[in-house]
């Protein structure tokens, strides 16, 4: 029972947690730098996007590129794919395998917290009752006590679910640096000796349609590409999403556009840009379908859940064809 004032028994209890699967690990690594997008390629040469273009982040992103292009010696479409995909082996692979981890124990905690939330209530109930409480008192009292209870979980297993947002603030700031970067090489803007040197290599350096990785690539495969793989994200994640929140589905629904969105966008920056954008994505595809086997889950030590599939490559290919290929 509560004590007099409802406070004291309460703490007695084990310590709650919020639902991890409302938690979107699959998303960090790729939707939010599309967003992203729309304000580097549209930015004005002035203002906010001047000082951006020469900040002490984006100059270390164009010493890393010019680096990596020295140091292999590669024509500059397979410099930047090539320094794209060290980058987010380097980076980004180890913090979204970690996220997953804070992910994989939150979700674990799920049958104590619904245990003890029960006993909370029953609690709140009795002392509702003996001590004629309000249910607006009531309701304050549990919820005041339910975020007590979730924080003495979070550090009792130590896996707050703030931890699984670090690699958005590594990723994102990270994309958006070297795509400054690449449009400075490509316009001229670099604030590097070998700008000019650097912007005739890249006119020289694409392959293929693009050759001239400096110029728009008119044929607009490069930007459909770039939506394409990012809609193919979005929705794997719903496909391995059984229930949705109203707000799940909203920002789903929102960075579909944003896909969308990215093509006529990505059709009007240089296409030392648009290959940059579309190998990050590409590698973000490939890292949240890795990150799906056990076998690779097991050696990052992700601990196993219930909700993990022995078969996640043929379940989620089953939840496709049931979705877009099955004719009712």
């Amino acid at each position: 029972m509560l004590c007099r004032r409802g406070a004291g028994c309460l703490r007695s209890l084990p310590t709650l947690r919020l639902r991890a699967r409302e938690l979107q690990p699959g998303w960090s690594s790729s939707r939010l730098p599309v967003c992203a997008a729309a304000s580097v390629s549209a930015a004005a040469p002035g203002g906010w996007y001047e000082a951006l273009a020469a900040s002490a982040p984006v100059r270390a992103a164009e010493e890393v590129l010019l680096g990596a292009q020295a140091a292999t010696g590669l024509p500059w479409w397979s410099s930047i794919m090539l320094t794209t995909v060290a980058l987010r082996g380097a980076v980004t692979l180890p913090l979204a395998a970690y996220q997953h981890y804070i992910l994989a124990k939150v979700e674990n905690l799920q049958p104590e917290i619904k245990s003890i939330a029960k006993r909370l209530n029953q609690e709140v109930a009795v002392c509702a009752h003996q001590f004629g409480w309000s249910k607006r008192v009531a309701r304050l009292t549990y919820l005041k006590n339910m975020r007590r209870l979730v924080s003495e979980l979070y550090v009792r297993d130590n896996c707050h679910p703030f931890k699984a947002t670090v690699l958005v603030w590594v990723q994102l700031p990270m994309w958006v640096f070297i795509s400054v970067a690449l449009r400075n090489f490509s316009t001229g803007a670099a604030r590097s000796e070998a700008a000019v040197s650097v912007q005739e290599q890249l006119a020289a350096g694409g392959v293929l349609w693009f050759s001239d990785l400096t110029a728009v690539d008119s044929t607009w495969i490069l930007p459909i590409s770039v939506g394409v793989v990012n809609l193919l994200i979005v929705e794997i994640f719903a496909l391995q999403k059984l229930r949705m929140s109203r707000f799940q589905m909203y920002v789903t629904h929102f960075v579909r556009a944003v896909s969308v969105l990215m093509i006529p966008i990505a059709a009007t920056v240089p296409s030392s840009l648009v290959l940059y954008w579309l190998c990050s994505s590409l590698l973000g595809l490939s890292q949240n379908l890795l990150l799906r086997s056990p076998g690779f889950r097991q050696l990052c030590r992700i601990p196993p859940t219930k909700s993990d599939s022995e078969t996640p490559y043929k379940d989620l290919s089953a939840a496709f064809c049931a979705k877009f290929l099955s004719r009712k």
